[in-house]
């Protein structure tokens, strides 16, 4: 792609797969890497994981499926302004929550409590795994046989321990160097969509008001706009032009910052950007102003009572299905049960990790409640 700036991932320059293929001609290799995921059957479970309310409290509140879509919107939309690989972004994008868990960070920290003696479990390592290893799609191959740089976006933050055992995706941390800028910009996109996503569905929720809002200086601002604006404007379009102002802001604000860095920075290769300090970055001011949202939303929304009581109920069913499992593996699906005799807790946890909220309640049912005998 001759428009991409010097220091972007150039497709044609991978650092290859970990199986040889064809050429994905005419598609790009990055093309190739966001369609499989796209196709994966743990994008499609997405649709039915937590983001902040389970999958059955609103037919209209996001869900990992949609928070990934916003994100890739979002990330390709900042990759265009600065002449980076949207291919690439996008496939990063898509695949970051690959491996979350169902209820959301609840039921991670349930799995991650059932896990410390068996190294833990953090949905960003077990996304990679899910596509280097855990789906089951092609002949010659297990996982989706993802470029290297698909793969590097999708691991954001390793401990040392853990990189040391992943290979050519784990350097990084070890050499204490940076990603390519798409991954970077896919890390800044997610956050930007999960604040902003967040702010609609709590107010959409009722669980946080716009009075509470009003108290955080980026949203303020951005509502003072909108009323000056449309002084007429009631309900839903009101929150809705506030939010989209807030995540414009944002945008063009790390455009900004980061073509400055860049500039200042004077990378001109894909291996200049990964020796030299992250990039990708908001200005100092909007920084504090995005950290103080999520200050707000973590003290009035993350940790509501409302939220609370289902993130116990998340966890309880974790840990029940996970006791139960390491227990006694012929409550395990006989595809599982043959994966556990290899792996032990590993595969009880991938097992869990890749349900959907409903899923695990159901399991929970066949296993627990006495009606359901032949569950």
């Amino acid at each position: 792609m001759d428009s991409l700036a010097p220091y972007a991932a150039h497709s044609a320059q991978t650092r290859g797969r970990h199986y040889s293929e064809a050429p994905a001609t005419p598609r790009s290799e990055f093309q190739r890497d966001r369609d499989r995921i796209i196709h994966s059957a743990a994008f499609r479970r997405l649709e039915y994981k937590t983001q902040v309310f389970v999958n059955h409290e609103g037919d209209l509140f996001r869900t990992r499926l949609t928070h990934s879509l916003e994100v890739a919107q979002i990330a390709r939309t900042i990759a265009r302004l600065l002449a980076l690989n949207e291919d690439l972004v996008e496939a990063v994008a898509l695949a970051h929550d690959l491996g979350h868990t169902p209820f959301g960070h609840a039921g991670q920290d349930a799995l991650n409590a059932c896990m410390r003696e068996h190294g833990g479990f953090e949905h960003n390592l077990q996304s990679l795994r899910v596509v280097d290893l855990l789906e089951e799609r092609y002949a010659e191959f297990d996982g989706l046989n993802l470029t290297f740089e698909a793969r590097e976006g999708i691991l954001k933050h390793c401990s040392l321990i853990n990189a040391e055992k992943l290979g050519d995706v784990g350097e990084r941390f070890l050499n204490k160097q940076q990603p390519s800028l798409e991954a970077q910009i896919a890390n800044l996109a997610d956050e930007i969509a999960y604040n902003n996503h967040d702010v609609d569905d709590g107010l959409r929720s009722g669980l946080i008001t716009r009075e509470q809002l009003s108290e955080v200086a980026i949203f303020a601002r951005h509502l003072n706009e909108v009323r000056a604006k449309y002084p007429a404007l009631t309900g839903r379009r009101v929150v809705t032009e506030t939010v989209r102002r807030i995540i414009n802001t944002l945008v063009l604000d790390l455009v900004n910052t980061t073509r400055m860095n860049i500039e200042r920075s004077g990378v001109q290769t894909l291996d200049e950007v990964r020796a030299a300090p992250p990039l990708a970055a908001f200005s100092p001011a909007l920084l504090d102003e995005h950290r103080e949202l999520k200050r707000f939303l973590m003290h009035h929304l993350y940790r509501h009572f409302k939220v609370a009581r289902m993130s116990s109920k998340a966890g309880r069913i974790i840990t029940d299905l996970y006791t139960a499992f390491i227990g006694d593996a012929r409550l395990l699906p006989p595809e599982h049960q043959a994966h556990e005799s290899l792996e032990g807790a590993r595969a009880v946890s991938d097992y869990i990790a890749g349900m959907t909220d409903r899923y695990a309640m159901r399991e929970h049912r066949r296993i627990f409640a006495v009606e359901e005998i032949y569950g």
